[in-house]
């Protein structure tokens, strides 16, 4: 019996740890020469009973060239370039890879928290133009006892930048319809809704999927809503921020600085508002890196498949299929 076939569709990592990974599990694995639906038909995809996909969106279109299409795996947490409802209605399981960097997004997170709470960008400006005022270089140097952190989406990773922002100190309000609000009372933070969470924030962060309702999350409306001074973070998704609107307040002096890890279109375009602006800290979808992660990422995706093809249980993003295992 010819064993199942997985095709991985594209993956920037270096090496062929999700191949290697697939071929020791005894299933055979092809990578397609580009994201394009010709080289993934090249590349055997038709007979394909698995993908694993990082960034190239998958359609219903595309769904309907693999007839024996079992189970999509996601290199990474965010699953939006793959049409789930699509999936969904032909039987097909989608899963990601979630746990793969819970800690080093949180740490990121609270790196970028606190670099703009305590003025780090502005005061190493500062420094190294020869002026020396503890005073004088940021507005925002906070005390974390009084000053509120917003976290929207109290997930994996959600929970642990709140516990972490509990720890420093920070008084934490979550927003998040599908958290019981006793989970987050028992991690000493408060249940909020959205439009409070925004409105009280001196520091929002945000950790929600990014889907057709939570496109453009935080649009000029929301912005508006902020405190003068407020602070937005973001190492979740891109599009859940209205960039354009974003530039504008922080050029208005309303919002009082950004830290960004992801984008709505990356890399950054080099003509991006967000560059010129003082008070944005701008990492490179740096959030999820570290060796280890690095080292987990691409077995955790070729695990989804070999679990799912063996019968084996998998945290899925669609429910199973009844034709899986």
């Amino acid at each position: 019996m010819t064993p199942p076939l997985t095709v991985v569709t594209d993956c920037d990592l270096p090496g062929t740890v999700i191949e290697d990974t697939l071929r020791a599990a005894g299933l055979r694995a092809e990578r397609a020469a580009t994201a394009t639906i010709d080289d993934l038909l090249a590349a055997g995809a038709a007979d394909a009973e698995a993908l694993v996909v990082q960034w190239m969106p998958i359609t219903a279109e595309i769904m309907d060239h693999l007839p024996n299409l079992r189970v999509i795996s996601r290199v990474g947490i965010g699953y939006d370039m793959i049409d789930v409802e699509a999936a969904a209605a032909r039987g097909i399981a989608v899963a990601n890879t979630p746990s793969y960097c819970i800690e080093e997004v949180a740490a990121h997170t609270i790196a970028m928290i606190m670099a703009q709470g305590r003025g780090l960008l502005a005061y190493d400006r500062a420094v190294r133009t020869g002026v020396w005022k503890a005073v004088d270089a940021h507005p925002l140097a906070v005390r974390p006892s009084r000053t509120t952190v917003s976290v929207l989406g109290f997930g994996r990773i959600g929970r642990v930048v709140a516990g972490g922002c509990r720890a420093l100190g920070f008084r934490v309000f979550v927003a998040d319809p599908f958290a019981p609000a006793e989970a987050v009372r028992a991690a000493d933070c408060e249940p909020v809704g959205i439009d409070e969470a925004i409105a009280a924030a001196d520091i929002l962060t945000l950790h929600v999927p990014l889907t057709d309702e939570t496109r453009h999350l935080i649009d000029a409306d929301a912005l508006s809503a902020m405190k003068r001074g407020a602070v937005v973070v973001n190492t979740c998704r891109g599009p859940l921020i209205d960039e354009t609107a974003l530039a504008a307040s922080l050029r208005s002096g309303h919002l009082g600085g950004a830290a960004l890890d992801v984008f709505d279109g990356e890399p950054l375009a080099a003509d991006s508002p967000l560059r010129d602006l003082d008070d944005v800290l701008l990492t490179p979808h740096a959030a999820w890196f570290s060796p280890e992660s690095l080292e987990d990422l691409p077995v955790h995706a070729a695990d989804n498949v070999i679990r799912f093809l063996a019968g084996e249980s998998v945290p899925l993003v669609t429910p199973a299929p009844a034709h899986a295992g």
